[in-house]
């Protein structure tokens, strides 16, 4: 499988996932000390939705402008105001044209004593990601590979913050090295939050990970997943998140905004999963 962010920008698993990304980093910014954002396969950090790339799938219509035609509950609102407040400022007026990845939602919620380190090998993605996020003196652009920067990087100084594991799935052992390079982190580590994003075409994979982490002893691991009726057997039929060190509230959070956002994302036979793959008793 080949997940290249331009192709995919603003479809419904970038929605599900930054959405989720806010809420953790909301929960971040609620403790004065200062926390660094890790990024390790960042892509260019925004998307012009009208581009070629974007262009070429269309699969924005059915996540982001989906997303954006909905009339929030309040409750639901609340939870998704970082989130809004990030696309906002990406898009002055009432249109989307213009997507944030994760590296431009990340500094959009970091304050001036935070830390960002985004990381991108591409050649075209790192040029742009320099140019999208390079202005700004919280951010760090390395040009270096995703899995190195995951052992590199770590522990950061600030001892707070949140890692992000958004690899391509080119290669066939993705899942497994997802899994081997978490525990590696969490080994340097064990108190950062990670946040590892994977595709769902069939089940052996993302099972096959869940088998993994529930076995390396990590405490805290939580599992969210939205799913969904492809119309298209080469499309995704889901995508998972797995949070380890999750925000104590993330959780209750997740219960609420997962259904709302089911709703709007799916089609019909969709739905969602929230589940504890391990959890501190």
């Amino acid at each position: 499988m080949n997940y290249r962010h331009a192709f995919h920008a603003g479809n419904f698993a970038d929605v599900f996932k930054h959405a989720v990304i806010a809420r953790i980093l909301l929960h971040l910014r609620e403790k004065s000390a200062p926390f660094r954002v890790i990024d390790t396969h960042a892509g260019a950090g925004r998307y012009d939705l009208q581009g070629p790339e974007a262009g070429r799938t269309g699969e924005w219509r059915d996540g982001i402008g989906r997303f954006m035609a909905v009339v929030w509950t309040p409750a639901i609102r609340a939870l998704l105001a970082p989130y809004l407040d990030a696309l906002a400022a990406c898009n002055p007026a009432d249109a989307v044209r213009h997507y944030p990845g994760s590296p431009l939602l990340a500094l959009g919620l970091m304050r001036p004593q935070d830390r960002l380190v985004v990381c991108e090998l591409e050649p075209k993605a790192a040029a742009a990601l320099v140019r999208n996020v390079g202005f700004d003196r919280r951010a760090r652009v390395v040009t270096i590979d995703g899995w190195t920067a995951l052992n590199a990087y770590i522990p950061p100084k600030e001892r707070r913050g949140l890692v992000i594991v958004d690899p391509a799935f080119e290669a066939p052992d993705e899942f497994s090295r997802l899994a081997q390079s978490l525990e590696s982190a969490h080994r340097k580590w064990p108190t950062g939050c990670y946040v590892l994003w994977y595709p769902i075409k069939d089940r052996s994979g993302p099972d096959a990970l869940a088998k993994r982490l529930q076995r390396a002893g990590i405490a805290k691991v939580l599992r969210a997943e939205l799913l969904r009726m492809p119309q298209d057997p080469d499309q995704l039929t889901g995508a998972g998140l797995i949070i380890v060190n999750p925000p104590w509230r993330l959780a209750a959070e997740l219960k609420q905004l997962l259904p709302a956002l089911a709703s709007v994302l799916g089609r019909a036979g969709s739905g969602f999963t929230l589940d504890w793959l391990a959890s501190e008793k």
